[in-house]
This record gives C-alpha cells, sequence and structure tokens, in this order.
C-alpha cells in the first residue's frame, strides 16, 4: 500500500475507500458474491479494518444500495431539470435517465432492488429508496394538477408508471430489447403506449 493511501486511511478515509473498492468490484464482476475480506484485500487493509465501519457485509451492501438510489435521484432530477419540458416530457426523461442508470450500472441496480439489500430494516437506505421514488410522485402530482395526466389515485399511477420503467431497465441492461421482438425503438414506444394511459385525454368514456 501506497504511502499516499496509508495516510489518507489515518485520516479517516477508509469508510470511503472500502465504498470505492466494493463499488468497483461491483461494477467489474456485476454481482456481490465478494467477501468483506476480499474488499479488504483489494482496498490493502487488514481483514479486520472492515469491521471498524460495517458490522457485517450485510451492512456494506446495503450501504452501497443505498448510494445507488442517491445516485439514481440525483440522474432523475438532473434530466428533469434539464430544460422546459411539458408533462409528458419530463415523465419521459426521467424515465430514460432511469434506464440509462440501470445499463450504465447493472450490478448496483440490481443489488438496489435485491433481497440482499433488505434483509434487514435500515432507515437510511429506505429514506433513500423513497426520495427517489418521491421524484415519480411529484412529477405524477404535478402532471395532474395541470391536467396532463389523469385524476386517478396518485398511487395506482405511480406503481404502473414505476413497474413499467423498472421492467424495461431490466430489459435493456439484460439486452433482451431484440429489435426482431420489439422494434427499432422500443423504449420509447413502450412509454409512449405507458403516457396514452396517464394522459388526461385517454380516460375512460372520453
Amino acid at each position: 500500500m501506497s504511502d499516499t493511501k496509508r495516510r489518507s486511511y489515518h485520516h479517516g478515509d477508509l469508510h470511503r475507500a472500502l465504498i470505492d473498492t466494493a463499488l468497483a468490484m461491483l461494477a467489474a464482476d456485476q454481482n456481490w458474491t465478494f467477501t468483506l475480506r476480499e474488499v479488504a484485500r483489494r482496498t490493502g487493509v487488514s481483514h479486520a479494518a472492515p469491521y471498524k465501519h460495517f458490522q457485517d457485509k450485510d451492512a456494506l451492501l446495503r450501504e452501497l444500495a443505498r448510494i445507488g438510489f442517491v445516485q439514481l435521484e440525483q440522474a432523475m432530477v438532473a434530466a428533469l431539470s434539464s430544460g422546459p419540458l411539458s408533462a409528458r416530457g419530463k415523465f419521459v426523461a426521467g424515465a430514460q435517465a432511469c434506464i440509462a442508470f440501470a445499463q450504465h450500472n447493472p450490478g448496483l441496480y440490481r443489488l438496489m432492488f435485491s433481497a440482499d439489500a433488505d434483509k434487514v430494516a435500515d432507515l437510511r437506505l429506505h429514506e433513500a429508496a423513497m426520495a427517489t421514488f418521491g421524484v415519480l410522485l411529484r412529477l405524477l402530482q404535478e402532471g395532474q394538477q395541470d391536467g396532463s395526466f389523469r385524476p386517478a389515485a396518485l398511487t395506482a399511477l405511480a406503481a404502473a408508471s414505476w413497474a413499467q420503467v423498472h421492467g424495461l431497465a431490466m430489459l435493456a441492461m439484460n439486452g433482451q430489447l431484440l429489435e426482431e421482438k420489439v422494434g427499432p425503438d422500443p423504449v420509447q414506444a413502450a412509454l409512449e403506449v405507458l403516457l396514452d394511459g396517464l394522459c388526461q385525454s385517454h380516460r375512460k368514456g372520453d
């Protein structure tokens, strides 16, 4: 281990270093079968060092998942703030940001929605996940307020929207949106169909 890295640990950066190492391993292998011993070895510290910051591997995984939700929220908010967009345009931008995040971070995205990230109640992880979901809720609520989206129960609209966007993200991430099956631009096409159901002009009886 270099003197520079050793000095940084003395200044209290080991917690961040362990996270960065685990994130890099997750990105490289796209799974979380690694052990805390392996994370410690690759970070250049003793096998016991990680336990000063994480009770066990599950605690580390929950922290990685929390970071993933924070990053996803930031990506979605940035997409929604990219310019003057209609409610429909914002929905597409936010959905595309979510799908792009999954494609660029497949291991982390899978972990975020896995049972391994939800084994024990974790308030910080829960808050991060709900903050990300809150981006969608606010977008739908604003669309209802300006008459763009139908006045159905907000939770129902959110569940339908999240299910489809998450499903598209998983399919895109796994390379399963093949043109011969779903056409040349399946994400945009699927989002347009979803939006037709969300929009005010497509209420039953219209």
